[in-house]
């Protein structure tokens, strides 16, 4: 088993619900314990560039065009997108990005694991963080797209696991059925 060791700076270190140190102390000593450190990027990185690049290239992979809304690189870097990797010192485990919609809206973007880290925790670390962020910026609302497709499966579980509900499209969404809208009232 791999857990995810989750630091915060919230009183008895809670984040989204999850006390880290009971998480902690339920583990057995067959445990592998990831120290996560999540990083502001500016997706200058070779590892980050990389890692978007297979991303995307999976996105077109499994869905058919005209259903692909992952964003590249340059649309990560706009202004109204905030981007976040995640890391076991010097290795990326995975990535992802808030983008504000309204002032009282945001949208989860471009959450990925990198394939050798899958199961490790990386995603809940950064969703957590994700959602950490939107409240700090006092967002009433998060929301989401992904894949409606059987790979997207693991997905539409962790999001469901942190109380995100399926919705109708929302933004400049519109119904596709290759998507899966979700949505969480913070």
């Amino acid at each position: 088993m791999v857990a995810a060791l989750l630091e915060s700076d919230r009183p008895g270190g809670a984040v989204d619900g999850v006390d880290a140190s009971r998480f902690l102390a339920s583990c057995n000593a067959d445990t592998i314990v990831l120290r996560m450190e999540i990083r502001l990027d500016d997706l200058s990185g070779a590892q980050i560039r990389a890692l978007l690049h297979d991303h995307l290239r999976s996105m077109h992979e499994l869905s058919p065009p005209g259903s692909v809304h992952a964003m590249d690189i340059a649309k990560l870097r706009q202004a109204d997108v905030t981007f976040w990797t995640v890391w076991s010192g010097d290795e990326l485990l995975g990535c992802g990005g808030l983008r504000e919609l309204t002032p009282g809206h945001g949208e989860v973007k471009s959450m990925r694991t990198a394939p050798a880290h899958r199961g490790r925790g990386a995603a809940r670390t950064m969703l957590a963080h994700i959602i950490a962020e939107a409240r700090r910026r006092s967002y009433a609302r998060l929301s989401l797209e992904t894949g409606s497709m059987k790979a997207f499966e693991p997905a539409h579980k962790l999001y469901e696991s942190f109380g995100f509900s399926y919705c109708s499209p929302f933004g400049d969404y519109v119904d596709d059925p290759n998507s899966v809208f979700m949505t969480k009232l913070l």
